[in-house]
């Protein structure tokens, strides 16, 4: 997701507080107004300072010792995890997805460097393939991610790439913007002819967890589109409060694709790709996609032949398999919407971020695994 976010006016909030790297609640040293930090386990704030949720990251550092690393690159970091400059830290918080993440990737190697204290990783956003969720697991670690945060605004962004794939948006835009009277003329009399209204039309989700199912009830309650889903497991209670009927559930994905008349990717990226040459074969002749998960889902040179091909007739692609850089042939498509990896930034998403990692800690603390609120491998988790 792209770090520029809605300003505080824009959003009718109040402004978040300029950062302050000297607050008690932020260094290292105790103050008797918040316990002794002897007495008060130890926790790494990763990257900038709380901008919103100021009252409960008071109540977090009266419950945790907060130690900070900021912008810390990932060489320093290790060195400090050897050196063990922080001690025996029981967890980590990163409270937005474009900052305190410049260690890199979270694999073994990093991993392995962790103390055996280390109990929770609490981080914003709600993919998580830059982190090695299993080996956090085997080391005793619960990562906790904050997909709820951001389910409203990635949904959103959804209902507008598929509008944007059944009604040639960016055809119409990208003319009306070149300023070129022959480009207006040529969208104003042509669109008509290749444009559908997505009423009535089938709309196959992969992945019916918290936003694959915000994004069907937008899509069958606002557009009447019919709903289809693929997922590992099917889930009936789901099905039951979407009123999706008996014949939603798609038990293979190439039911899912051959069904559809638009597909919607709202899955985890677990290291393969989804949707490559023989899954495009697999696809009603026009269908479209739409991808807010992962660009990594989708083999980015089979999605241009099928493009070419019309096997595919539009995308809209929030991701991209090479982020920053986006795919010049996908790119350059007036068929094609293409964004920065935006779909779930709004002020909401980050306030919510910020909000449930500290939960997560608070949860934790009091309970332990009973408390947390959004984990992610407590199926793999190694127990004492």
């Amino acid at each position: 997701m792209s770090s520029a976010t809605p300003t505080p006016q824009d959003s009718g909030l109040p402004p978040p507080a300029a950062p302050n790297k000297t607050s008690p609640l932020v260094a290292s040293s105790s103050s008797s107004s918040i316990n002794t930090s002897e007495s008060r386990p130890t926790i790494l704030h990763l990257g900038d300072d709380i901008r919103w949720n100021h009252e409960l990251y008071v109540e977090l550092g009266k419950k945790f010792k907060i130690e900070r690393t900021y912008s810390m690159g990932r060489e320093e970091f290790k060195q400090a995890l050897k050196e063990k400059r922080w001690g025996d830290f029981v967890g980590m918080y990163r409270p937005f997805w474009n900052t305190g993440g410049e260690m890199g990737n979270w694999d073994k190697e990093l991993i392995s460097l962790l103390p055996p204290s280390c109990k929770i990783y609490a981080s914003a956003g709600a993919g998580f393939d830059w982190v090695d969720t299993r080996t956090l697991a085997a080391h005793g670690t619960i990562y906790c991610n904050s997909a709820s945060a951001c389910t409203e605004s990635v949904a959103d962004a959804a209902i507008v790439l598929i509008l944007s794939c059944y009604r040639a948006i960016p055809w119409s835009f990208l003319a009306a913007r070149s300023c070129s009277p022959a480009q207006f003329q040529d969208a104003n009399q042509n669109i008509a002819a290749v444009t559908h209204n997505p009423n009535g039309s089938v709309l196959g989700i992969v992945g019916l967890g918290r936003i694959g199912k915000r994004i069907a009830e937008k899509a069958s309650r606002a557009f009447e589109m019919r709903v289809v889903y693929h997922d590992v497991v099917r889930m009936e209670e789901r099905e039951r409060e979407l009123e999706l009927g008996g014949e939603a559930w798609c038990a293979s994905l190439d039911e899912l694709l051959g069904k559809s008349d638009c597909v919607v990717l709202a899955t985890p990226f677990a290291g393969e790709t989804l949707l490559s040459t023989r899954e495009f074969g697999q696809f009603k002749r026009g269908a479209r996609l739409v991808n807010i998960a992962r660009g990594k889902l989708v083999d980015e040179e089979a999605l241009n032949r099928a493009l070419d091909e019309g096997v595919v007739s539009a995308a809209g692609l929030d991701v991209h398999a090479d982020e920053p850089r986006v795919d010049a042939r996908i790119a350059e498509r007036r068929n094609v919407m293409v964004l920065c990896h935006t779909a779930g930034a709004s002020v909401e998403s980050h306030i919510g971020f910020e909000r449930l990692g500290m939960e997560n800690l608070l949860g934790w603390l009091e309970k332990g695994e009973k408390g947390v609120i959004s984990p992610v491998n407590l199926q793999w988790l190694k127990r004492e």
